[in-house]
């Protein structure tokens, strides 16, 4: 349970008073009868009366001017919930429909170079030409476009003009992998590629054309190749593909298309876009979501969660394959301004994020956790070097932020920003818990549930639980929930992915603690989770104390079952450069878990290693390298292109091969071959 000694941030009266979420429960007091005392009476409602909530966001964001329906849920099993039977609705629409006027509705900066500005008017030309080239492609309804471009305004054209012909979108960012990417779009099948020629980060320069020309062999149902310059104004001036019957046309001569602005009149469940999983744990999921769905979803948490409004410049720094560029893209549904950073968050210094915001006069700004920890180690000040006096608001997500990022925060960053730390993901390109501008910020602590979303804690029997961790369950279903998984059929990987546990309520693989007064704290995975002798213990923990040690840049912890019946839970950690590790270096990191946790959380070996493999979006390879500590091979725990550091992933091979038998109970010695690569 939280305390006033953990109080960071409380809303003002004014700005309570101001909130969208304020002018939500007004209007439900004046259209709908309902009063409600304060956020946690309201979210109980949204979440027992779920028709008469999903109705009221309908129609308070004007959605009743747009379309009809029947029945708000004519079905609310899961999965299979059907949602608004009848309406029809199409996103790119939506994306329109409260602002076309000369305010910037994009802004986009490349690294290190100045902000560029798309005015709404613009954006609606841009789309209305692409939208226009695609039908003339042969493009409709169903087909599948696919981007693999950064994080440009070529990339929203794009997703805009694809969901206004009702096509299905789907992207992948030109850092993954050409079999990482491929992995993904074979399964999309996509007639049109739109490939950009390269990208910048860290101070260079990516050429990424021979990896189109691989993309393009490898995509049999591509017709279309549209051919983006980024890094060279010339590039597409020659053939970037083999197939002769592949037509490649510059994005230029798209543009050059003269039409309206038109969109196809889909029904409310048709697909929007294929969002993937990580692929670390398999093929990935092809996750299909909804025009309808993601509408109404978005309008409500980035509304009356975020806060969002249509003087805001939304700035999150991503890349176009996590579903933060999703996420931050549905800004546009709430008229606001959404800023596009090609780049790396630390170039030319750890305070890059900062600098953009800086330059873009950005109000509300997102990042991942791994970013912000960074930041603290490096004992960087950006309040003290950029002007960041238009910043309202910080988006925080990817894992968990250690309470001491929390207060630096607020220490060295946004000192009268309002942090929100928010859990959601791909599977729902939405908020689970998240903030709220009516209730305050306590450090390690997201504020609480989102509306709608009927969020619990279960123990193994699907009892609920308040202040005990279990895991993370959802008991209703949302609108954005997937529509089904790319090439599954009879539904059995979607079953496996959320229902296999609880049937019929949605598991979300988290543990996660929700106390009396709805706060919730997330300790990581539930396919991870460290598990000595029955106590549940979340890796969250051991990073928030191992990585304040200034020796230490990064570290992975693991609890693995052993085919013999034993329990190994070692500890990796990555040296900080110049750093030296030896047996008293390993005793103070384990007294420092054993002081701040208990003796419980000190790890059976503690083992230098060159990197901490991660996902694409930053997250620890938690399960994969567990299941190689188990016996799996690397190639069949994660794909090719798929991860950072693979190289990582076959020394955790060796390193296992190399375990002695019986409990480990003494450290296992791994910093003679552990590699000490660039990829430290």
């Amino acid at each position: 349970m939280s305390t006033d000694t953990d109080l960071l941030w409380s809303p003002s009266r004014s700005a309570a008073e101001s909130s969208n979420i304020a002018g939500f429960m007004r209007w439900l007091s004046e259209t709908r009868g309902l009063t409600f005392s304060d956020y946690p009476e309201l979210w109980r409602w949204s979440t027992t009366d779920l028709s008469v909530f999903w109705a009221a966001v309908w129609e308070f964001y004007g959605l009743d001017a747009v379309s009809g329906y029947d029945e708000v849920l004519a079905d609310a099993s899961m999965p299979g919930a059907t949602w608004f039977t009848g309406a029809r609705m199409n996103f790119a629409e939506q994306c329109f429909a409260r602002t076309t006027d000369a305010r910037p509705a994009l802004i986009s900066v490349f690294e290190g170079g100045v902000p560029v500005e798309t005015s709404w008017r613009q954006l609606g030309r841009d789309v209305a030409a692409v939208a226009a080239s695609l039908r003339e492609m042969g493009v409709g309804p169903g087909d599948r476009v696919a981007g693999y471009l950064p994080n440009t305004s070529q990339a929203v054209v794009a997703l805009l003009a694809s969901a206004a012909v009702g096509a299905v979108w789907t992207v992948c960012s030109p850092d993954f992998g050409t079999p990482s990417v491929l992995a993904r779009l074979q399964q999309a099948q996509p007639t049109v590629l739109v490939a950009a020629d390269g990208y910048s980060y860290g101070g260079k320069e990516f050429d990424r054309r021979p990896a189109v020309a691989e993309l393009v062999d490898g995509l049999p149902t591509v017709r279309h190749l549209i051919a983006v310059d980024h890094l060279h104004t010339s590039a597409t001036s020659t053939s970037w593909c083999r197939r002769p019957e592949v037509v490649q046309q510059p994005w230029s001569a798209l543009l050059d298309n003269q039409a309206e602005l038109s969109f196809a009149d889909v029904p409310f469940d048709h697909p929007l876009w294929i969002l993937w999983s990580s692929g670390t744990t398999g093929v990935p999921k092809g996750i299909v979501q909804s025009h309808g769905g993601i509408v109404v979803e978005l309008l409500k948490s980035l509304g009356l969660g975020v806060d969002l409004r249509s003087d805001d410049r939304y700035f999150f720094h991503t890349s176009t394959s996590w579903m933060v560029w999703n996420f931050m893209v549905g800004g546009l549904l709430h008229g606001a301004t959404i800023v596009l950073y090609d780049g790396s968050p630390t170039y030319p210094d750890v305070n890059g994020v900062w600098k953009v915001a800086e330059q873009t006069r950005a109000t509300m700004v997102g990042v991942g956790a791994a970013y912000l920890v960074a930041a603290e180690k490096a004992d960087a000040h950006p309040a003290a070097e950029s002007d960041l006096s238009a910043l309202r608001s910080v988006l925080q997500t990817g894992s968990s932020l250690p309470g001491s990022t929390w207060r630096w925060v607020y220490d060295r960053l946004a000192p009268d920003a309002w942090l929100q730390s928010i859990c959601g993901g791909t599977d729902i390109c939405s908020v689970l818990a998240g903030g709220s501008p009516l209730l305050p910020v306590r450090a390690g602590r997201i504020q609480c549930p989102a509306l709608g979303v009927a969020l619990a804690a279960w123990d193994a029997s699907g009892h609920s639980l308040v202040g005990s961790q279990g895991e993370l369950v959802v008991t209703a279903p949302l609108p954005s929930m997937p529509l089904h998984f790319v090439d599954d059929p009879e539904n059995q990987r979607y079953l496996a992915s959320y229902f296999d546990v609880y049937p019929g309520v949605w598991r979300h693989g988290d543990w996660v603690t929700i106390d009396p007064d709805l706060s919730v704290v997330v300790a990581g995975r539930s396919d991870s989770t460290l598990n000595r002798m029955g106590v549940r213990m979340g890796s969250a923990d051991i990073y928030a104390v191992v990585e304040q040690l200034p020796q230490i840049v990064d570290s992975l912890v693991i609890g693995a079952e052993l085919p013999d019946g034993r329990y190994f839970m070692p500890l990796f950690v990555v040296l900080a450069e110049g750093e030296s590790f030896d047996a008293t270096f390993r005793g103070t990191i384990a007294a420092s878990i054993k002081h701040k946790l208990s003796p419980r959380h000190v790890p059976d070996a503690i083992v230098p290693i060159a990197a901490v493999p991660r996902t694409l979006t930053g997250k620890k390879l938690e399960v994969p390298v567990k299941r190689i500590i188990q016996g799996a091979r690397a190639a069949d725990v994660t794909a090719e292109g798929a991860v950072t550091h693979p190289e990582v992933l076959a020394w955790f091979e060796d390193f296992t091969a190399r375990l002695p038998a019986g409990p480990p109970r003494q450290p296992v010695s791994a910093t003679s071959s552990s590699p000490r690569s660039s990829a430290a």
